[in-house]
């Protein structure tokens, strides 16, 4: 079984690669795992066994086809700029977020192995303002270009299904926490991430949105526990457009400050101040009611409850 992996170096992709890896292949339900990664850097990752590494560019062409090289059963397509950096750098977004993408399809399609593929699509997709409710019928408008091409790549995806040239599905992904540090401000919704490490390590912290500001969470392991979903269900249950708006846990900063506290039993309300910048929260925490009962028919999920996402979200094993 051979497995491509595109920004396995990345925060989901390092995970997903260390679950692959510690199951031998069965989270897929095959035995005999070959992982092929690829990635701008990957020195710390060539030491596993049964994997190859391709370090560098993602929209370069000649390492795509090495990386493919003769084929995949599947491929988990995690490469991108992040948000903030593709906003600030159109070129640089475009490139490597549809472009570079376009790239893969062809040389996935030019290798006749018809893998299923699972792209790490994004709720971004939705734009600013959203209604009262988002649902799976909830028309698209992304409002950056970060969600443009990345809807963009959904449709392609979805047309590349369709004439049989590979088996793929989308993932509209929330925020997914707790990344590192952002350098920069390349992912504007790092805030998310920081509020909890800070927190937890009993540090102040000055959230950039209020204490009633509401997001959609999601930890690391219960994104890749939906990658490896999106790999697996039948393929009947994708629907005409194959894409998923996976369920998440809406909850206030607040509510997430609380659960903090009591976890690490540090005074939460001492240790934090706000400094409310409208614009970050129109785009990352003024949330509305979110519903997937396809998507949770179809074995997806969420983290469940505040404890637990902040318990998985701390969770640093997959390092």
């Amino acid at each position: 079984m051979r497995v491509l992996i595109t920004g396995a170096a990345g925060f989901i992709g390092r995970a997903l690669v260390r679950r692959l890896i510690d199951s031998g292949g069965a989270d897929l339900g095959r035995s005999a795992l070959e992982l092929v990664l690829l990635d701008r850097r990957l020195d710390d990752m060539s030491r596993e066994t049964s994997v190859e590494t391709f370090a560098g560019d993602m929209s370069d062409l000649e390492l795509l086809r090495a990386a493919v090289g003769r084929g995949a059963d599947y491929v988990f397509h995690l490469a991108s700029v992040p948000g903030g950096a593709a906003e600030a750098n159109f070129e640089e977004g475009l490139r490597v977020n549809l472009e570079a993408t376009v790239r893969l399809l062809e040389v996935v399609r030019r290798s006749g192995s018809r893998p299923r593929l699972v792209f790490a699509s994004t709720v971004g997709v939705y734009g600013v303002p959203m209604p009262l409710l988002i649902d799976e019928h909830t028309p698209l408008s992304p409002s950056l270009s970060y969600g443009a091409h990345k809807l963009a790549s959904e449709i392609l995806i979805a047309d590349y299904s369709r004439r049989g040239w590979l088996d793929g599905v989308s993932l509209r992904l929330p925020g997914i926490v707790a990344r590192p540090a952002s350098p920069g401000g390349a992912m504007r919704s790092a805030f998310m991430s920081d509020l909890l490490h800070e927190l937890a390590a009993g540090r102040p912290f000055t959230c950039p949105v209020s204490a009633a500001g509401v997001s959609w969470w999601m930890s690391r392991p219960c994104a890749v526990g939906n990658l490896l979903r999106a790999a697996t269900f039948p393929n009947a249950s994708f629907g005409a457009g194959r894409t998923v708006l996976l369920p998440a846990l809406r909850a206030t900063i607040a509510e997430i400050a609380t659960a903090v506290g009591r976890i690490y039993a540090v005074d939460t309300e001492r240790l934090l101040t706000y400094r409310d910048d409208a614009a970050l929260r129109a785009q990352f925490a003024d949330f509305p009611h979110l519903e997937t009962p396809a998507a949770i028919a179809a074995g997806f999920c969420s983290d469940g409850d505040v404890e637990t996402l902040i318990r998985r979200a701390l969770d640093t094993s997959a390092d």
